[in-house]
């Protein structure tokens, strides 16, 4: 039977963003999670988080909850740039885990996987840890910007919430017009190929891409929890550029006069 989490829409200034989650056909339970919100402190920054329990350990799902719930509000208690400040926040939901299983013996041992990211006036900014993934997709081509950190298929080299202090990838890309943002945890991009995914989702709401990406990994055979999320850019804006003034104007009339 399908545990099936609420699929939501929503929009932070031009940023459309849909998640959906479910447990499978063969899990009993889903120890995936994901969410989104708009940081309070910067109502343009649009924020969105996906990670994927680790199995074979009590609690995964408790993990994977924490890590996204924690990464999502500890955003705000972070200052600077947004990639400086997920980073930040990401370490502080490593250290809640972390903690938090110290504590309580029967959640000792958990750990997550986590991919999250901050849209801003066009600008993409990201952490990972583990073997989520995040996908650019432009110009008809799906673009794989995260790196597995994994041996072999199965085996986590990097987690977070096992060790005090967790090794975070971090990137930054300008976006432009047209792109869409797809962060999917294992149980989708173990059975999707990379190619398969940009139809699904160019020129399609998020809400209904992700419904397609999900359907599609079951048709090939998915048998993990399987969670992703859609995130669309619209008209992603740019940097102006100051206008030049008259004494700027002048000199460069007086430049090309030479």
């Amino acid at each position: 039977m399908l545990e099936t989490e609420t699929t939501e829409s929503g929009a932070a200034g031009e940023v459309l963003v849909a998640t959906l989650s479910e447990a499978g056909p063969v899990r009993a339970a889903n120890e995936d999670s994901c969410g989104y919100r708009t940081a309070a402190s910067a109502t343009s920054t649009l924020l969105v988080a996906v990670a994927d329990g680790v199995s074979g350990y009590r609690a995964a799902d408790v993990a994977s909850e924490t890590a996204v719930s924690v990464t999502l509000e500890a955003f705000d208690r972070q200052s600077g740039r947004a990639d400086a400040r997920l980073a930040r926040a990401a370490q502080e939901a490593n250290i809640a885990i972390y903690d938090r299983a110290m504590i309580v013996p029967e959640l000792r041992g958990m750990a997550t996987t986590l991919t999250a990211i901050a849209v801003e006036r066009g600008q993409l900014s990201a952490i990972h840890v583990g073997d989520s993934r995040l996908y650019l997709v432009r110009a008809g081509r799906a673009l794989q910007l995260t790196k597995d950190h994994r041996a072999g298929k199965t085996t986590l080299t990097r987690s977070v919430g096992r060790e005090l202090i967790c090794a975070i990838d971090k990137l930054t890309r300008p976006l432009e017009d047209g792109d869409v943002l797809v962060l999917c945890t294992d149980g989708v991009h173990n059975f999707l190929p990379d190619e398969d995914l940009a139809p699904l989702v160019a020129g399609v709401e998020p809400v209904r891409a992700c419904r397609a990406i999900l359907d599609a990994a079951l048709a090939r055979g998915a048998d993990d929890n399987l969670t992703i999320a859609v995130v669309a850019p619209r008209n992603a804006p740019r940097a102006k550029t100051k206008e030049a003034g008259l004494g700027d104007r002048w000199r460069r009339f007086v430049a090309r006069g030479r």
